[in-house]
């Protein structure tokens, strides 16, 4: 068994985690600075939607590695 740094997988594996981190460290920062700098609601909702989409998107890659691994498995 390979470690999982160093498979492809595992490299995909960690970008997907790095995007998730990425997306919620950039959706407090922007939940901060709105409510700092008087942002307008319609503001703030155009962040939160970016963060729901970034997520939507780091949900949907790890829904694709996990079935490649399971492609693999067979």
């Amino acid at each position: 068994m390979t470690q999982t740094g160093k498979s492809p997988q595992g490299k995909a594996g960690q970008r997907v985690a790095l995007l998730m981190a990425g997306v919620g460290v950039f959706w407090i920062i922007a939940t901060l600075a709105g409510s700092e700098l008087g942002w307008s609601h319609r503001t703030i909702a155009l962040f939160d939607l970016a963060a729901l989409a970034g997520f939507g998107f780091a949900l949907w890659q790890t829904y694709l590695l996990w079935r490649a691994r399971q492609n693999d498995d067979e």
